[in-house]
């Protein structure tokens, strides 16, 4: 197993995935691909595109199980993000968490995520939901 990458979705978004669409928010339908952030790029992600929005849940995949549709490609200040050319649905979330807002409105990384080192999971384990 190799690199966890996360992905951001609303409530609805997640909602909908786990009845069975796909995972993509308005801006992966535009752009053509999933994005998704690394661990140490989700803060900044939180804090540009979801401010203010509650319930956001924080969904962990295993890089690897995108093979070839995932792409590393530069954005946000030069950085590489991962992004997925392809059909991402919630059965392939290795992890799910339901994001606290800061006192600014800024959803807040969970420190297990923040703290954690790219591990090993097995992926045909049911996601742990922490909320």
């Amino acid at each position: 197993m190799g690199q966890r990458i996360y992905k951001v979705l609303t409530k609805e978004q997640w909602a909908a995935a786990e009845a069975g669409a796909l995972i993509r928010a308005p801006v992966d339908v535009e752009d053509g691909y999933v994005h998704f952030s690394t661990r140490t790029q989700l803060q900044e992600t939180l804090a540009k595109w979801f401010r203010g929005v509650e319930g956001c849940v924080l969904a962990s995949f295993d890089a690897d199980v995108f093979e070839h549709q995932l792409k590393w490609e530069k954005a946000r200040g030069g950085d590489k993000f991962p992004h997925v050319y392809g059909e991402v649905r919630a059965s392939q979330a290795v992890s799910i968490w339901l994001l606290e807002l800061d006192e600014d409105g800024v959803p807040l990384v969970p420190d297990e995520v923040a703290r954690a080192r790219d591990r090993d999971t097995d992926p045909k384990k049911k996601p742990d939901v922490i909320s």
